[in-house]
């Protein structure tokens, strides 16, 4: 493709050179750069591209693509932008044929429930008859294919490849995880949503936004960009998106909500260990849905998604069957069932403050015992949700076994003690090998207990200070059962 086509839609600046040639790929990592490729220079969390030109072009780059002014003598074509992560997003959309446009995207944001929610609509649109791409924290799927994923949210250049992939393979819909982090960093910049949920917001990834403001704001991005609206206003920022986005005189704009008065409010919600059961009105009729997934937080994740579907014309029948044939890998995951065991063992990718005390209570609401926890915080990541989250473990667990999670690169006892600042009550152990803290919680557990360990759910390894090493807790427990 001729560069200046590549650069369609952006304001440029030939700085050196011409935009006239021929391109091969378009690259942001300079050790993946071609003979004929165009080098995008974007700022990174820790490195900026600008620093790896020379790279870049000793691998066969012919064209660089800067936002700031640098020193290159070499006979290569230079192209000033005035920001290099958007143009990377259009240049991707470009090169791949603008291929979000032949796609009706749904986009979920918010702290929790992205994943159960994503889960959901892709089962009901499955159920609807179609064929569903989903982008998300477990996997990216083109059907029922999986293709592994490393970020909730791919860069922008991966992102428009994986919408081209699935339009080639038919695929009329893409559920969409839509990470705070994609969206302040312009991964989805140029992306049109067909409709977009807001979940909830509670504390998570200050670490990279640094205050909460800036972490409210990065999610509001969303819903600026989109065409249906659904936001839950039990929660106190889905009425702060609501106001802002009735500031901006926005239109289609639906809410959700369990407590309030809503445009779809669930009533008569009733749930057990296995589930729940609920009703909402829709087309001036009172539907009964049911949801195989416990916990009171899925009924507003399956509110969403019924919205959602309700909105693009998606039946109702569909709809209920769908959304209870929902599984979703990691959230709320009964383990060993198979054992017949005299006692509970849950899985679950709680690892911020407000997901941990959710699955804690909705284990607690089908415990005929005791519920034993184990859980522990990331490495490198926001430090300040480390003694909450102890104490909400303590608070409401009979037992709490604080260990090792995904350590990266400090100390696993440095952030165990952490945890630790937070915990007043004499019912918590620390074990920091994973292994072993699971190992003893099966070895304490009596009839009619709980085991939830909290915190991986559906990761199959553990980021250690060494390396990356398996660790799938499915496998751990039955290999300790076993032994």
């Amino acid at each position: 493709m001729i560069l200046k086509n590549l650069l369609k839609g952006i304001d440029f600046e030939v700085i050196k050179g011409n935009s006239e040639i021929e391109i091969n790929n378009i690259c942001y990592d300079n050790r993946k750069v071609s003979s004929g490729d165009v080098f995008v220079c974007i700022k990174g969390f820790v490195s900026d591209g600008h620093k790896y030109i020379d790279g870049a072009i000793k691998n066969g780059a012919t064209s660089i693509i800067v936002e700031e002014l640098v020193e290159i003598d070499a006979e290569v074509n230079v192209i000033k932008v005035k920001d290099s992560r958007k143009a990377l997003a259009i240049m991707g959309a470009n090169y791949y044929n603008n291929p979000a446009n032949k796609l009706n995207i749904i986009g979920i944001t918010g702290t929790n429930g992205k994943t159960t929610t994503a889960f959901m609509i892709k089962s009901i649109l499955e159920q609807a008859g179609h064929k569903v791409g989903l982008i998300g924290t477990i996997a990216n799927y083109i059907g029922n294919k999986p293709i592994k994923t490393e970020r909730t949210t791919p860069e922008s250049l991966e992102l428009q490849k994986l919408f081209y992939d699935m339009v080639n393979e038919e695929v009329k819909y893409c559920v969409m995880e839509v990470s705070s982090h994609s969206l302040e960093l312009d991964r989805v910049y140029g992306v049109q949503f067909e409709s977009a949920i807001f979940t909830n917001l509670t504390r998570d990834h200050l670490d990279f936004h640094k205050t909460f403001e800036n972490y409210y704001k990065a999610k509001f991005k969303l819903f600026e960009r989109t065409c249906t609206k659904i936001i839950n206003i039990d929660d106190e920022y889905g009425i702060r998106v609501l106001n802002d986005l009735k500031q901006q005189k926005a239109s289609d704009i639906y809410t959700i909500a369990t407590n309030k008065i809503s445009d779809f409010t669930a009533k008569e919600i009733k749930t057990t260990e296995k589930g729940s059961e609920f009703k909402i009105v829709l087309n001036n009729v009172q539907s009964e849905f049911k949801v195989n997934i416990p916990g009171l937080y899925n009924v507003y994740n399956s509110l969403g998604a019924i919205i959602s579907c309700y909105k693009m014309g998606i039946s109702i029948e569909a709809i209920k069957s769908g959304l209870e044939r929902s599984i979703v890998p990691g959230r709320c995951e009964r383990v060993a069932t198979d054992l017949n065991l005299p006692y509970e063992i849950i899985i679950d990718y709680a690892h911020s403050p407000d997901g941990l005390e959710n699955i804690i209570n909705t284990v607690r609401a089908c415990t005929k015992n005791r519920v034993i926890t184990v859980f522990g915080c990331g490495g490198d990541r926001d430090t300040v949700k480390r003694p909450i989250m102890g104490k909400i473990a303590s608070d409401l667990s009979d037992i709490a076994i604080v260990t090792s999670d995904n350590p990266r690169s400090e100390e696993p006892i440095a952030i165990i003690n952490d945890i630790l600042k937070g915990i007043e009550k004499k019912n918590c152990e620390v074990i920091e090998n994973r292994y072993m803290a699971i190992e003893h919680a099966l070895d304490i557990a009596k009839n009619g207990d709980v085991i939830l360990i909290a915190g991986k759910g559906h990761e199959t390894y553990q980021i250690l200070n060494t390396g990356t090493i398996h660790f799938d807790e499915r496998e751990v427990v039955y290999e300790i059962l076993n032994k």
